[in-house]
């Protein structure tokens, strides 16, 4: 199965997008705060850095939760009874997301510490 076009492989990675939409609604509200976070990188304007910063920090929250997502529907399949190795293999890479998350609340609160108060001091 190696060695497929590019085209293809875009393919199968859009068609992996889209089956994670509408299966995960974590997915889908990351999705929201990806929008909300453009709208408040426009609105103050922030540098470069600042965008390039958040793009990785979506990228890796997005990732981690798409990688969680294949793991537990491989594990599902593999194995649909409850079982002690799968059940932590799953809460492993639900961690994953979790520690993801965390650091991009941390990077959302140094956003917020030097863009968006800034920001909103100036339009009082």
């Amino acid at each position: 199965m190696k060695g497929h076009p590019f085209k293809a492989r875009l393919g199968y990675a859009m068609a992996g997008l889209r089956t994670a939409w509408r299966s995960e609604k974590s997915l889908r509200t990351h999705a929201v705060a990806t929008v909300l976070i453009v709208i408040l990188l426009v609105l103050t304007r922030a540098p470069a850095l600042w965008w390039a910063v958040m793009a990785l920090t979506i990228g890796a929250v997005v990732a981690s939760e798409l990688l969680n997502t294949a793991l537990e529907a491989l594990a599902d399949h593999l194995h649909p009874q409850q079982h002690p190795a799968i059940g932590l293999s799953k809460d492993v890479a639900a961690g994953a997301v979790l520690v993801s998350s965390v650091a991009a609340l941390v990077v959302g609160m140094a956003f917020f510490v030097d863009q968006v108060w800034p920001w909103v001091r100036a339009m009082l």
